[in-house]
């Protein structure tokens, strides 16, 4: 804050204590919620990571399910099925994590022939078994692709609310600080000056009443 700019008064005095004030209780804020951000991101990555692992063994278990059900059931019946189940529809809509905006995603099904009672009840049950391990296929896939878009929403978050601690930390406060230390020294030189003047007229007025005295 350049200094001509600075009224050294104390009521600027004033103002600029509390404004420091503000600042570090802003600052303490913002170091409280990157702490949490930090943890929620890792909490995620932890999720993500034991998520992923869990996919490979349920893609390769659906895999075999459907070369199962090719064997047993024959390729005719397979495309007859596929032909008559639903189409899955993925709907997004927003969830607020600690002020974060993030993408929720939720799977839906279109209306049709291959109802859960029908497809329980007429489907073969190795068929059925590789409709039922694609779709927690794809719903593991859907709940991944959401944790994944939280931890970049959250990620440029954590970093945006870095930049704003450092820059109150590092710039605001110093620089406020610095003010209330220059006016603080005007002040002192103000006082100073005012003493010393005060000084000055009251030996003025002892001499003069000396002076009178002795006439």
């Amino acid at each position: 804050m350049p200094s001509v700019d600075i009224r050294p008064t104390r009521i600027e005095l004033i103002k600029t204590k509390k404004r420091i004030k503000l600042a570090q209780r802003g600052l303490d804020l913002l170091k409280m919620k990157r702490s949490s951000l930090v943890l929620e991101f890792f909490n995620i990555s932890r999720q993500v990571k034991g998520m992923r692992e869990n996919l490979r063994q349920e893609v390769g278990d659906a895999i075999q399910s459907v070369k199962m059900a090719e064997v047993i059931e024959g390729p005719m019946m397979m495309e007859t099925v596929a032909y008559m189940s639903a189409n899955q529809k993925v709907d997004s809509g927003v969830k607020n994590v600690m002020g974060v905006k993030i993408p929720e995603l939720t799977m839906s099904y279109s209306q049709t022939v291959l109802s859960n009672v029908y497809r329980t009840i007429s489907v073969p049950v190795s068929i059925n078994d590789s409709i039922r391990k694609f779709e927690r296929v794809f719903q593991s896939i859907i709940e991944i692709a959401e944790k994944e878009n939280s931890m970049r929403k959250l990620l440029h978050e954590i970093e945006n609310t870095k930049r704003r601690s450092n820059a109150i930390e590092n710039i605001l406060i110093p620089e406020l600080t610095k003010t209330a230390k220059i006016i603080r020294m005007h002040l002192d030189e103000i006082e100073r000056d005012t003493f010393a003047t005060l000084k000055f007229i009251k030996k003025k007025m002892e001499r003069k009443e000396g002076a009178g005295e002795v006439v």
